[in-house]
């Protein structure tokens, strides 16, 4: 889904201008834009790949949390749900997951606050420095020829090393502090359910460093004046070991399972988990990265904050190798996958570009 320059149409003047401008795409609404800039349209969004709400029948898995730290029967009954996800779909909800309405919809009502300040507030933290720990910014690439998304993103890193508490913005300071404990904590749980279902001991991800590191982007995407033309995000899988994402209640997710775009549907004071590249190749392809992307809307501000557990962000464990979980391998199930550290794996990625490609087949052994 590459966009193709018209002949008049000069790309990296159009991206300049609204990099240097530092007020994201909100910006450009807010000075009553009415037609979509020719950087943001993506010219070929008519695949043929159906779209829409899937059969009655075919829906994300939901699974609900409750009993998981008291009962040791919801304990194994939760383990068969997740794994049945991982295997077939690669995505689950998850509800009543510990983590209070209060805290998930002051996150999101922190994150409006922050992208909704006054541009002037916004400007400092304006950077495509990805040494820094806390940026804003919009998602344009000015060395690929790929259109630009849709949407505006805080981006935080929280873990192993998070920043001063001052180089947070004061709009979402204290909720982002209480949110990524929640879901640091949370994601110690997920681990160990995924670990079990894989038939590992429970501490297994965790010690091979699957919950070290957590990368925090709070995106903003404003009501669209043509949806049809340009994406939130592009087809994509995600690079690290799990995602956990929360949505408004806008939508706009989906998932591509059996050759078909099936809606994510917003559940109230659930939680999305999706597993990333790096889970699919230590578990062998047990479990599965799927493709998902965000449509944009003609309604909006849509708000979604996707909390990504990987570790490619921590020098000190930049270079540990990862590879098939040799405990899951035998004679009838050699290893896949090649091993890999994660700077490789991400440096492949990046050049391969984020749309419509996964690394993964890169790492395949023949």
């Amino acid at each position: 889904m590459i966009a193709t320059p018209e002949p008049d149409h000069d790309r990296k003047t159009e991206l300049m201008a609204i990099d240097q401008s530092k007020s994201g795409i909100k910006g450009l609404v807010d000075a009553g834009l009415a037609k979509l800039p020719r950087v943001f349209v993506h010219d070929h969004l008519n695949l043929n790949i159906k779209s829409g709400p899937a059969p009655d029948n075919v829906k994300v898995p939901v699974i609900d949390f409750a009993g998981v730290n008291t009962d040791s029967t919801r304990w194994a009954m939760i383990i068969d749900e997740v794994r049945n996800a991982c295997m077939k779909w690669g995505f689950f909800q998850i509800v009543n997951h510990g983590i209070p309405i209060t805290t998930l919809e002051e996150m999101i009502n922190g994150i409006r606050r922050f992208h909704e300040q006054e541009p002037e507030a916004k400007e400092k933290l304006y950077s495509r420095d990805e040494s820094k720990k806390v940026t804003f910014n919009t998602k344009i690439d000015m060395s690929q020829t790929m259109a630009a998304y849709w949407r505006d993103t805080l981006t935080c890193v929280m873990a192993p090393n998070p920043p001063d508490t001052q180089e947070l913005p004061e709009t979402c300071r204290d909720i982002m502090l209480d949110y990524t404990n929640n879901v640091m904590n949370l994601g110690t749980k997920l681990f160990e359910l995924i670990s079990e279902a894989l038939g590992l001991n429970p501490n297994h991800l965790k010690d091979i460093g699957c919950t070290e590191g957590l990368y925090v982007m709070g995106h903003y995407s404003p009501a669209c004046p043509e949806p049809e033309l340009t994406m939130g995000t592009g087809i994509h899988t995600d690079s690290g070991f799990l995602t956990v994402l929360l949505q408004d209640q806008i939508g706009g997710l989906q998932v591509l399972h059996d050759n078909q775009w099936t809606d994510v549907t917003p559940i109230p004071g659930a939680l999305i988990i999706n597993l990333g590249d790096l889970l699919q190749l230590i578990s062998n392809d047990k479990f599965i990265s799927v493709y998902h992307r965000v449509v944009a809307r003609n309604i909006g501000p849509r708000i979604s904050i996707a909390s990504f557990f990987r570790t490619y962000i921590q020098p000190q464990n930049a270079l540990r190798m990862y590879g098939p979980i040799k405990e899951l391998l035998s004679e009838n199930n050699p290893p896949n996958y090649k091993e890999t550290n994660v700077v490789d794996y991400f440096k492949f990625k990046h050049l391969k570009g984020v749309e419509g490609t996964s690394a993964l087949a890169h790492f395949k052994l023949c």
